[in-house]
This record gives structure tokens, C-alpha cells and sequence, in this order.
């Protein structure tokens, strides 16, 4: 506090001279103990103290203008920037970095970790004398920072993605203005099962974090979990699967089906109609045949018409199961390692939010095969409607008063 409220008062040598005064009067490890508290560097001690053990000059030149504590200094005294002793540092600092050498094979950190001590070894492979201190701060000047990668890029637009979302919205608003059932699905990223790493933190003792295994590998024998999520949005319920098996749509179809017969008949037992938001790809994918079949079957025995709406390609993010149950999920879960599948159903279950989210999870022990063909005869005898507007993405299937078996 002392420090602070000086620094902004005395002009750098005065600052300087008191911080060796201080550094003197403690004696042994002054001079570290008074650097870590004023924030400086042992090396304005030093001088500091120099200063102090030299005979006090009458008179003192004017220093540079003001800037945060007042330069004063001999003329010509301080070293000037190696910026400014380099003439090419700069130029040849920017070239290594610059985005358009990426994948450029005369690029020398090509395939490298652009880190702060190989630009340095790079810059002094050119002839220049810098150390990573001085690349660091060089960089920060230049506008640079350290920055992660970000999730913006959509893929490419299809030319009628806002129309799509604007039917979706549409088809929604009519469904909830009429009491009748909106849900939005699709499979969480498959966890791990067994003493794995999860990524996150949650306050343990200091020292006495939980061990888990070296290596991501699998466990032959627990597998994955693939949680298969059923959101409720008016109701704001969600409902998940946990599958030990494979992702198909097979799998999908069972989670709606449970949800329907566990929670959804319950909440809307007059409803004739249920509208689905899907997602373009997966399991429940737009071009999945077994998605539709299988959806069919349900239909028909639910006795329920289906409406199916899916979001347009690259555009998953936006479905609301996304960032209305799995987002919670996984904050419920984090840093703690999933060690077996009844750990997932109960964190699962057990996430709430201050919003009302109560959420319902059961394990799926199912076993669902893959590679499962539907034939044109069974396409071709599915009581499917598809709208005018892209009904490869809009679609209704009605219950069969003959169904197939």
C-alpha cells in the first residue's frame, strides 16, 4: 500500500531512491522482500542503491515528459529499445507470425509451437539479439495475445437456412399456443466410463485431488455411455437415455418412446400431435431411412401423428436440447471421473437449474445393431407427408390403420 501510494506521487528516482532506503534498513533479503512488494525488479534496487552510497549532485537535469512516474535522468541516459537499435527485428518478428505462411513450406515454424522461446531462437538464428522476455513483450506491443481457437464457423450457409429456422419457429409457436408437445432431440458426445479424466474442477483438500488413470483408453468391459436426450420445451423436462450399445436410430426412436410413456403421456394426455426438432445428421438425421421407419412404427403405436422438423446443415448448435439440458449436464458432472454407468444416469438426474430443469435419466441396456438396412418396400409403405417448403427436412408421419408388423 506504502509503494503504491508513492509510485504515483515521486518521480522515478525519488521512487527509486526510496525503495533502496527501505531495502537497506532491513538488511539481509531486503532488497527481494521490498521488489515483490513494490512490483520492480532487483535491478532498480541496485541502482537505487548505488545512487544512495554516491554524493548527492547539486542539481539535476529535466527529464522526459510525464508518463505514469516522471523521467529523470541524465541527458542520453537508459537504453534505447532494441526496436530501435534493429531496424528489421520487428519486420522479421511479424513475418513468423504472419497468418499467410501457414502451411507454407519455407515457413520455419511450420509445423512448430509458435511459442515465445523458439520465436526467440528463430529471431537469433536470423542474426538478431533477443531473448524471450524481450519477444514477449514485443509481442504484446505489436497487438498480439495468447488466444484459443473458437467454435464460430457454421459451415458452409445454405441459401434457405433462415427460412428454415423462421418455419421451425413457426410450427413451434403453433404446437405450444395449442397445448400440444414440442421436443427437441439429440445424442450427447459419448463419455468414457471408468477412473477417467473429466474435464472441469471441483473443490477437494488441497493436495488430495482424485487420481485417475494415465490414459484415455477405453475399458472393454464398461465401454462408453451414449446419452440420448428427449427436452420438453414448454414443460423445460428433459429426458435421457444412457446406451451402453451403439448410436442408431433405433436407439433414438426408444428414447422418445420412453419419454412419451414415462413422462409425456402423463403431461399432455390429449395431445394428437407431437412436433420433433432434429438435427441434420446422426442417428436421427434427415437421410436416415431407419430414422424415419422406426418413427413410423411409433406412430403407430402411440397413435400419434409426427411432425419432424430438422435444423439445416451445420447449423446442430442451434437446437435448443443443446444448450438447454446437455450444457447443464455437463456443468453438473465436471471434474468428477464417471466410474460407472449408474454414476452417469444419477448425475444426469440429479441436474437441476434455477430455471426449474428437472431432468429424468435411465440406462438403456438394449443392445442396437448397426449397419441396418431399410428396403424401398418398407419406405414405400410409410404414412409419410412431406411439406412443400424442403420436405426432405419437413415431414409428417400419421399412425397406419393397417400397420406392418
Amino acid at each position: 500500500m506504502k509503494y503504491e501510494t508513492l509510485s504515483e506521487r515521486l518521480d522515478e528516482r525519488s521512487f527509486r531512491l526510496c525503495l533502496a532506503s527501505d531495502a537497506l534498513a532491513l538488511g539481509r533479503g531486503g532488497i527481494s522482500r521490498v521488489a515483490r512488494a513494490a512490483g520492480v525488479s532487483r535491478t532498480t534496487i541496485h541502482a537505487g542503491l548505488r545512487e544512495l552510497r554516491a554524493p548527492a549532485p547539486s542539481t539535476w537535469p529535466e527529464g522526459a515528459p510525464d508518463k505514469g512516474k516522471r523521467r529523470v535522468r541524465r541527458p542520453g541516459g537508459g537504453r534505447r529499445s532494441l526496436a530501435e537499435k534493429d531496424d528489421t527485428l520487428l519486420e522479421d518478428l511479424n513475418a513468423l507470425l504472419d497468418p499467410i505462411t501457414r502451411g507454407d513450406p519455407m515457413s520455419p515454424l511450420r509445423w512448430t509451437c509458435k511459442s515465445t522461446t523458439k520465436l526467440a531462437a528463430q529471431l537469433r538464428a536470423g542474426g538478431h539479439e533477443v531473448s524471450q522476455a524481450t519477444v514477449w513483450r514485443l509481442l504484446d506491443e505489436l497487438g498480439y495475445s495468447m488466444q484459443s481457437n473458437r467454435k464460430t464457423r457454421e459451415g458452409s450457409d445454405h441459401p434457405d437456412r433462415d427460412a428454415q429456422f423462421g418455419f421451425i419457429n413457426a410450427t413451434a409457436e403453433e404446437f405450444l399456443a395449442g397445448g400440444w408437445p414440442v421436443i427437441s432431440v439429440d445424442t450427447k458426445k459419448k463419455e468414457l466410463i471408468g477412473p477417467f479424466k473429466n474435464a472441469g474442477r471441483e473443490w477437494h483438500r488441497k493436495g488430495a485431488p482424485v487420481a485417475v488413470n494415465m490414459h484415455d483408453f477405453p475399458d472393454p468391459a464398461l465401454g462408453k455411455a451414449i446419452p440420448y436426450g428427449v427436452y420438453d420445451i414448454a414443460r423445460n423436462e428433459g429426458w435421457v437415455s444412457v446406451g451402453i450399445s451403439h448410436d442408431t436410430a433405433q436407439f433414438a426412436v426408444e428414447a422418445i418412446r420412453q419419454w412419451w410413456l414415462r413422462m409425456g403421456r402423463g403431461a399432455y394426455p390429449a395431445a394428437p400431435e407431437i412436433l420433433i426438432t432434429a438435427d441434420g445428421g446422426g442417428s436421427s438425421g434427415a437421410r436416415v431411412r431407419l430414422w424415419k421407419a422406426e418413427l413410423q412404427y411409433l406412430a403407430d403405436e402411440m397413435g400419434l401423428r409426427l411432425h419432424v422438423r430438422h435444423f439445416p446443415p451445420g447449423t446442430s448448435k442451434w437446437n435448443r436440447v443443446e444448450h438447454r439440458l446437455f450444457c447443464h449436464i455437463t456443468e453438473n458432472w465436471r471434474g468428477r471421473p464417471l466410474i460407472s454407468r449408474m454414476v452417469v444416469v444419477e448425475h444426469i438426474a440429479a441436474t437441476r437449474t434455477a430455471q426449474g430443469l428437472a431432468v429424468h435419466a435411465e440406462l438403456d441396456e438394449a443392445t442396437y445393431e448397426t449397419g441396418k438396412q431399410v428396403t424401398d418396400e418398407e419406405m414405400n409403405s410409410l404414412a409419410i407427408e412431406r411439406c412443400d417448403f424442403h420436405g426432405e427436412w419437413n415431414y409428417s408421419l400419421s399412425p397406419r390403420s393397417d400397420p406392418a408388423p
